[in-house]
């Protein structure tokens, strides 16, 4: 690997999670050069990391949880940092006193503590300062984002990314023996997020997203062997659903367009999507749709493949990431904007869905998705026969 420019003190807390990122990367793009058909993760692992207090992580945290789970063979997706596992030990009355928890019998419970040896996996977090410049008073950031565009002028927020350490709360602790009961708790749950996979359909969520073209540019299913995302349209192309070998195919290969869309310079702007197919920052803008559809699947319980344009990519990708972690930097910070994104309109939409007949899907639908469900209908109506799946859209 390249050689690293640290600072005089020596490589930073930053630094030192960029490398191990890096690290988990070229892994994972040497295992799939070695068979590019494999999904970015493991099925066991296909399933969204979170917190001791249920609230999943995002974007570049996801995706890199996810893979060290793979590679240490972890099957329960659940995190902590090391204050946050150890505070299982204690409880707080109303006065804001603490003691040590106890069972319903009054006995003191034993102590959870992180097993001996074990090493943390960073994670990163953004916190914002917001200050006053004229009157240097700092103030919290739900205050800010609470105020109204007017009392934020008055301010400026200086983001800073900050390095936590955590620990899988279920194979890295003693969790098992000292709480039993919320072991196999945690162990059920990740068993029930594994979604059975048999038919054409894959999310309800996301079939309504593809379907009834509610994403943020109209989706156009036509016959043929080609996806991809045509800026200067702003649409996205894909092939029909049933010449797919199922509804997870489908879903995760129409969710790597949507990736491309949501870098329109309307939305988030990604200078790489500009560029002509095949160069250097294409090979990047690849790599964001595809992890950013990978993380924005598994959230959703789906197995994302490497899609068959960007595996020959994987050359390259190794190679920008053994150059160096800024690399790696850059994609994840598209990775995380590009997979909220698309998660918080698949949100949106299943908030919709769960209206049942009061549900208005016209909010969603963009300009232009009209006349494109009109030549899809019409385009059916050529189609005397249902095309079989094509080879390389099956799965």
């Amino acid at each position: 690997m390249a050689d690293r420019k640290y600072n005089a003190d020596g490589p930073s807390a930053t630094d030192k999670a960029l490398e191990r990122f890096t690290e988990l990367m070229i892994d994972k793009i040497r295992n799939l050069q070695g068979d590019w058909k494999k999904p970015w993760f493991a099925p066991g692992v296909t399933q969204p990391p979170r917190n001791l207090s249920g609230r999943p992580y995002n974007g570049g945290n996801a995706l890199m949880l996810m893979l060290q789970a793979e590679k240490m063979g972890y099957d329960v997706p659940v995190w902590g940092t090391f204050d946050r596992i150890t505070n299982l030990n204690y409880v707080r009355d109303g006065k804001g006193n603490v003691f040590q928890a106890r069972d319903k019998h009054n006995n003191k419970l034993p102590m959870v503590t992180v097993n001996k040896g074990e090493k943390s996996f960073p994670v990163f977090l953004t916190v914002f300062t917001v200050v006053n410049p004229e009157t240097k008073e700092r103030i919290p950031y739900d205050d800010y984002k609470n105020m109204s565009r007017e009392e934020q002028a008055k301010y400026k927020v200086y983001p800073k990314l900050q390095v936590y350490n955590v620990f899988n709360v279920a194979a890295q602790t003693n969790l098992q023996f000292t709480r039993p009961e919320m072991y196999e708790k945690l162990k059920a749950e990740a068993a029930g997020l594994v979604r059975d996979q048999g038919d054409l359909r894959s999310h309800p969520a996301i079939d309504m997203m593809i379907d009834g073209n509610l994403f943020l540019c109209p989706i156009n299913q036509v016959a043929g062997d080609k996806a991809y995302y045509s800026p200067s349209r702003d649409e996205i192309v894909v092939p029909k659903r049933e010449q797919f070998i199922d509804g997870e195919a489908f879903a995760t290969n129409s969710l790597h367009e949507c990736a491309h869309a949501t870098g329109a310079e309307s939305r988030l702007n990604r200078p790489e999507l500009g560029h002509p197919f095949g160069t250097p920052p294409y090979a990047r803008e690849e790599l964001t749709a595809e992890l950013s559809a990978a993380v924005v699947a598994s959230q959703y319980g789906l197995s994302k493949h490497v899609k068959d344009d960007s595996a020959k990519y994987l050359k390259s990708w190794l190679g920008s990431l053994q150059e160096g972690p800024d690399f790696l930097k850059s994609v994840l910070g598209n990775v995380r904007k590009c997979s909220t994104a698309i998660t918080q309109r698949i949100e949106a939409i299943r908030a919709e869905m769960e209206k049942g007949e009061k549900a208005d899907y016209g909010q969603f639908r963009p300009a232009g998705a009209k006349e494109v469900q009109q030549e899809q209908k019409a385009e059916a109506a050529r189609e005397a026969v249902r095309e079989e799946p094509h080879s390389g859209l099956s799965r």
